[in-house]
């Protein structure tokens, strides 16, 4: 088992990284815990993404992983614009992974994400317990010179106490890129909470053929926040005829 104070470097996955809100905004509003508030518009994010080879880690090796959460309110990555989020569902392909995210608090379990590609059209998909669980669908372009780059920052619980952590990130992204169908396969899984709305609401999002992060050395102790009055976010619609949208910068 890798030593899960240590960190570690990731180059070159393949990434599909986006958000949109809720069908179920209570439903979602209640995965979050006690000491961390969710945004007031209660949207969701997901990041699907495949390493291919052993040499793109520092000590995984090759593995998949799909990530969910919660965006949550007043937590922000250190830009101060990027919401911090809440992990509610965390799905890889690695045992080595699984325990190693797991003892840092991620509710990780082993399943397996595969991300297809030809010529405009990407499907990437994510199963857990033999089982297709989340289908994305997305018309994506070819790498240019935009890149992002920046800070995720999410939140576990571990023994009991919540934590802080802040993921460095560099995505070489494709133009263009749009996502046209979000499912979720399993009504019957607690994942379902978490799928979206009809028509669907893109908030942000990309695919990026390569993209690096870093896990950190360290979690932060997180102590809680205060409670205080919400604010309304407006969303980006996807026109409910083909369910697309191009997609601006966020977290």
């Amino acid at each position: 088992m890798l030593d899960p104070a240590d960190p570690q470097l990731v180059v070159d996955s393949r990434t599909l990284h986006f958000s949109w809100l809720p069908a179920d905004p209570d439903a979602v509003a209640a995965l979050v815990p006690r000491g961390l508030r969710p945004r007031p518009d209660r949207q969701v994010f997901m990041n699907q993404y495949v390493v291919d080879d052993d040499a793109q880690t520092s000590g995984f090796g090759a593995y998949s992983l799909t990530y969910l959460g919660v965006a949550l309110d007043g937590v922000n990555a250190p830009d101060g614009v990027t919401a911090g989020g809440w992990w509610t569902h965390y799905v890889t392909s690695s045992p080595l992974v699984r325990e190693y995210a797991a003892a840092r608090g991620a509710p990780a379990v082993l399943g397996r994400t595969t991300i297809d590609v030809r010529g405009e059209a990407l499907v990437a998909e994510t199963a857990a317990d033999g089982s297709p669980l989340i289908r994305a669908r997305a018309r994506v372009g070819e790498t240019g010179h935009l890149v992002r780059s920046g800070h995720h920052r999410y939140f576990t619980r571990c023994n009991g106490q919540l934590l802080s952590a802040v993921y460095p990130f560099i995505s070489e992204t494709v133009d263009p890129f749009e996502i046209e169908s979000v499912e979720f396969l399993e009504p019957g899984h607690p994942v379902y909470a978490l799928r979206p709305e009809n028509p669907l609401l893109i908030t942000w999002g990309f695919y990026a053929p390569r993209t690096s992060f870093a896990y950190p050395g360290g979690l932060t102790p997180y102590a809680g926040q205060p409670a205080r009055a919400e604010h309304v976010a407006t969303p980006h619609q996807v026109p409910a005829r083909r369910s697309r949208s191009g997609l601006p910068s966020g977290s």
